[in-house]
């Protein structure tokens, strides 16, 4: 029988998305600010497809993973350890929620919940890509032994 469960990841890979992501809810937020409320809206709509995409292909088919694997981790050691890649997915989930809510309110007329979803995403991102702390995967974690879901993934 074939193991059809996803392979370890770096950990490194979702740090470096998460910068990535970052910066574009940072351009998101300058946006909405200068009054470019369209394009800003454009942009988090962006984001939020770019979450879906992580969220149900998994992190490791997600563009960043894929950009993280060819030009960056080629230059770096290997990583002292790995990780299973459920949290970081489901965390594309959670990511993918607060910023289509953002979206959704916003379409539906809700002043600034555009740039509320984005600066929400935007803490969550930030503190995953500079302290390597995944709000996502700590909301899974505590689903896991609370029993809400189920373990899945590479350590299942």
């Amino acid at each position: 029988m074939t193991d059809t469960r996803p392979r370890a990841i770096d950990p490194r890979s979702p740090r470096f998305g998460a910068g990535l992501t970052a910066v574009l809810l940072l351009v998101v937020l300058f946006l909405w600010l200068t009054g470019a409320t369209v394009a800003a809206t454009v942009l988090l709509l962006v984001i939020a497809a770019l979450f879906a995409w992580g969220a149900f292909a998994g992190v490791q088919r997600h563009p960043y993973g894929v950009l993280y694997r060819r030009l960056v981790r080629p230059r770096l050691g290997p990583p002292a350890e790995t990780e299973d890649p459920a949290p970081p997915t489901f965390a594309q989930g959670v990511g993918l929620v607060v910023t289509g809510a953002g979206l959704v309110l916003g379409l539906l007329g809700v002043p600034a919940a555009v740039p509320i979803g984005a600066a929400l995403a935007f803490v969550a991102a930030f503190l995953n890509a500079v302290f390597g702390y995944c709000l996502g995967c700590q909301l899974y974690v505590l689903l896991v032994r609370a029993r809400v879901i189920r373990r899945r993934g590479a350590a299942a």
